[in-house]
């Protein structure tokens, strides 16, 4: 895909770039903190050694006929020949032998030929499937989409963001008022009041019609596409006016999934769809949690995650199980995104420097009692903050240790590039709550999450219209 050809390869003695988004061990994280680079480096280390152990799969061992022993009884003689039926004697035949009376066992023992491996039998076998397919988690899902043959080819849409991003520095504002705005926000937004606020306030200040969708964020993706798919209606129905979506994070997969089930419906109303940092391909945090096998098996982290969402917060556990990779690729499967549609993506890479730790985002407001009012007599309102940006370092230098892959804290920067669509991929430094959550309000417009938005939009509008052009002189 031409996704692949984006950025370059860095070459520096400590970072070594496989592809694009993708480093290999040896990674420099957090350098001004020699202690948790020594213990980033360690785990490095650690997981390299574990995975060397475990090369190939069990099912792939191949065994000759000396490493086939089988154990007859003393009146016996064992001999080692080439005959098939011997050498291929197995776990099934030792039912077989027993049901026909034999009192001797018989035993096939297989010694795996693999460095320090010194497990033997099936249940070794079956072991160290297990260790190999924990310590490889999600390495080989991980920008499944790019390598899939039968997707569409993305374009890079990199340099033309850029240039509307200049004009809107400029205040040269280009969204036409004759859609409707559609923000679909994502995971857990039903506990953050303030997730796409300031973007709709922006968007309305510039006198263009925006709405927040009120969806069940802890919802499975097609209980959302279908609530989506009213909203879209509602909206047009009422307005005579065709929808532009932007989805972020889950957000943006219940959007994509509510065009792709009900296209049918939706082709007259929608005039495209933008992604932002979408898991489209798939989560490793969800799929690591979730899957058998996995480290969720070993520190509860399963259980712990369906008591938050399922008993705390009320919501679906299949709302985080759609954004695993078996999920996905299931789901894709059976419902494309139609081809016509018009689509922008754009995925962003969290930065790891110290300072990020101190970073804290607001997320809601806090009443003081009225015997604090403000001057104009209105209660007066804190700031709810939480480090997010602590938490997206944190999650992104995981990513970076055990999968070597560039990601936003919670989206690898593969999984979020979608097939067919014009891609974005920024260099500055954004993680995964930048953009609902703006922690300062005189940012740069390249990091202004509501002008990021605008820039994306407007990038959306052109991609329609050109393929509104393509599809007319086609059918000339």
């Amino acid at each position: 895909m031409e996704g692949s050809s984006y950025g370059g390869r860095e070459s520096t003695s400590t970072l070594m770039v496989h592809d694009d988004y993708s480093t290999s061990e040896g990674l420099q994280l957090f350098t001004s903190i020699p202690t948790l680079n020594n213990a980033a480096s360690y785990l490095a280390q650690t997981t390299t050694y574990f995975t060397s152990c475990f090369v190939g799969s069990a099912g792939d061992v191949e065994l000759d006929e000396a490493q086939e022993l089988i154990t007859l009884s003393p009146t016996q003689e064992y001999r080692s020949s080439g005959d098939d039926s011997t050498s291929s004697s197995t776990i099934e035949e030792m039912g077989a032998s027993s049901s026909q009376g034999r009192n001797e066992p018989l035993v096939s023992s297989r010694i795996l030929q693999n460095g320090s491996s010194v497990f033997k039998g099936y249940h070794g076998i079956c072991l160290i499937e297990r260790a190999r397919k924990t310590v490889r988690g999600s390495a080989d899902d991980i920008g499944w989409l790019q390598r899939a043959i039968d997707m569409p080819p993305v374009e890079d849409g990199t340099r033309r963001f850029r240039e509307i991003q200049e004009s809107i520095r400029n205040n040269e504002h280009k969204l036409p008022n004759s859609v409707v705005y559609l923000l679909v926000p994502g995971l857990f937004s039903n506990h953050g009041p303030l997730y796409f606020v300031s973007t709709k306030t922006y968007f309305s200040k510039m006198g263009l019609t925006c709405h927040i969708a009120k969806i069940h964020s802890e919802a499975s993706v097609e209980k959302n596409a279908r609530e989506i798919k009213q909203y879209i209606e509602e909206i047009f129905w009422g307005s005579r006016k065709r929808v532009l979506l932007l989805g972020h994070s889950k957000g943006g997969v219940d959007a994509a999934a509510a065009l792709s089930l009900y296209w049918s419906e939706l082709k007259d109303k929608v005039a495209g769809l933008a992604l932002a940092q979408s898991p489209y391909g798939g989560s490793p945090i969800a799929s690591d949690i979730l899957r058998e096998g996995q480290l969720g098996d070993y520190v509860s982290l399963r259980k712990i995650t369906e008591t938050l969402i399922c008993k705390i917060l009320k919501g679906d556990l299949q709302a985080l199980e759609d954004l695993t990779y078996e999920r996905r690729r299931e789901f894709l499967r059976k419902n494309p995104l139609p081809q016509e549609l018009p689509l922008v993506s754009f995925h962003t890479e969290a930065g790891i420097k110290p300072g990020v730790l101190a970073t804290f985002s607001p997320v809601a407001h806090a009443e003081l009692p009225i015997i604090m009012p403000l001057a104009d007599g209105q209660p007066t309102k804190l700031p709810v903050v939480m480090p997010l940006g602590a938490a997206m370092a944190a999650c992104a230098q995981l990513l970076q240790v055990r999968y070597g892959e560039k990601s936003d804290g919670l989206v690898t920067r593969r999984d979020a590039e979608v097939p067919g669509s014009v891609v974005v991929r920024p260099d500055e430094k954004l993680d995964h709550a930048w953009m609902v959550y703006s922690s300062s309000k005189n940012e740069p417009v390249e990091t202004d999450a509501s002008k990021v938005c605008e820039a994306l939009l407007t990038l959306l509008v052109e991609v329609a219209h050109k393929r509104t052009h393509d599809l007319t002189n086609k059918d000339e």
